[in-house]
C-alpha cells in the first residue's frame, strides 16, 4: 500500500492506495510555518499503516536533480529537500512530485487522457499550470520545470503584464481566473470576478464576450506550440475555468486551428479524475517507483 498526499497552502489531504482503490484517510490544516509540525502531520498518518512509501503531490517545483523545492506558499519547507527530511521522520521512501504533474500523471493513467502515449495535461485554475507524460512516465526536466507553458514573456504591448516569476508577458498573467480578471479590467475598467464575467459570456455579454475573444487568442498561440513541440496525443484540461461549460471545447477550436498536425476530433478535453487527481497522480508515481504490481483500474472506470 502507498500513502498518497495532496498538500496546499491550506490542507494536507491523505489516501492510501492499494493498486486498485484510493482509499481517503481525511485532512489537517497545513502547519505552513512549522517544519516540525508539518514532518510530524506527515508521520501521524503513516504510524501503523504498514504502508510502502510515501507520494506527494504538492503545490511547488521540486528539482528532481537535488531533491530541494520552491513551495512559496509554504515558507516552512520552502528551499528544502523535502523527501529525505520525511523519509528521516517515517523511516518510509518518500517521492515528491509537483501537483501538475501529479494531475497529469492521473489523467494519462485513469482520466481523459487514458490510452495515448503522449498527454498535456493543462490547468486553468486561479493561475496557469501544466504537466507532460510520456509513455506513462512524469517528464519533470531540469530543474524540475518541464509542462510550465505558463511562463516566458510572450506577450507583448498592453496587455504584457508583470508576473510572480520576475517577467512580463506570461501567459500566467492572463490565462487562469486572476489574469481573466485582470484582462477584463485592463480593457473595459470595470473590475469583475471570473465567475461574473464567464457567465456574461455564457448570456452573450458584449464586454464579456470581448475580454473571452481576447483571452482565447492570446491563451491558443502557446498551447498550440506546446502540441507542436511535444507531439500531445490529448491535452486534459482542469481547474476552476475548465469547469465553465462550452469553454475548453471552444479553446480547443482556437489550438487546432493553429497547429502543424490536422485532427478532426478534439485535442483539449475536460479533465476526468475531478478533486483527487492530485491523491492519484501522486499514487502513480509512487507505484512506478517502487515497482508495484500493474495499476489498478477498478475505483477509475
Amino acid at each position: 500500500m502507498i500513502l498518497a498526499f495532496d498538500i496546499g497552502g491550506s490542507r494536507i489531504r491523505a489516501a492510501a492506495w492499494d493498486g486498485i482503490r484510493l482509499g481517503p484517510l481525511g485532512e489537517v490544516a497545513t502547519p505552513v510555518g512549522d517544519r516540525a509540525g508539518f514532518a510530524a502531520a506527515i508521520r501521524n498518518f503513516a504510524e501503523g499503516r504498514g504502508v510502502k512509501g510515501i507520494a506527494i503531490s504538492i503545490a511547488g517545483v521540486v528539482d528532481p536533480a537535488t531533491g530541494v523545492g520552491k513551495v512559496a506558499n509554504i515558507p516552512a519547507i520552502d528551499g528544502l529537500a523535502l523527501g529525505p527530511e520525511l523519509e528521516a521522520a517515517t523511516g518510509l521512501p518518500v517521492l515528491v512530485l509537483n501537483d501538475a504533474d501529479c494531475f497529469a500523471l492521473a489523467e494519462a493513467t485513469h482520466g481523459a487522457g487514458r490510452g495515448h502515449g503522449t498527454v498535456f495535461g493543462v490547468i486553468l485554475g486561479t493561475g496557469v499550470g501544466g504537466g507532460l507524460v510520456i509513455g506513462g512516465l512524469a517528464v519533470t526536466g531540469a530543474g524540475g520545470y518541464a509542462g510550465e507553458w505558463g511562463h516566458g514573456p510572450v506577450i507583448r504591448g498592453e496587455f504584457a503584464f508583470p508576473c510572480g516569476c520576475g517577467q512580463t508577458g506570461c501567459i500566467d498573467t492572463i490565462g487562469g481566473a486572476r489574469g481573466l480578471e485582470r484582462l477584463h479590467h485592463a480593457l473595459t475598467g470595470i473590475a469583475l470576478g471570473s465567475e461574473a464575467i464567464i457567465s456574461g459570456w455564457q448570456a452573450g455579454d458584449r464586454l464579456a464576450l470581448a475580454t473571452l475573444d481576447l483571452w482565447r487568442d492570446l491563451v491558443a498561440g502557446p498551447l498550440a506550440m506546446v502540441v507542436n513541440v511535444v507531439g500531445a496525443d490529448v491535452l486534459p484540461v482542469g481547474g476552476g475555468l475548465s469547469r465553465a461549460p462550452g469553454l475548453v471545447g471552444w479553446l480547443d477550436e482556437a489550438v487546432r486551428a493553429r497547429i502543424l498536425r490536422a485532427t478532426a476530433g478534439p485535442l483539449l478535453v475536460p479533465a476526468a479524475c475531478g478533486p483527487d487527481a492530485g491523491l492519484l497522480g501522486a499514487a502513480m508515481a509512487g507505484q512506478a517507483a517502487w515497482g508495484q504490481a500493474a495499476w489498478g483500474q477498478a475505483a477509475w472506470e
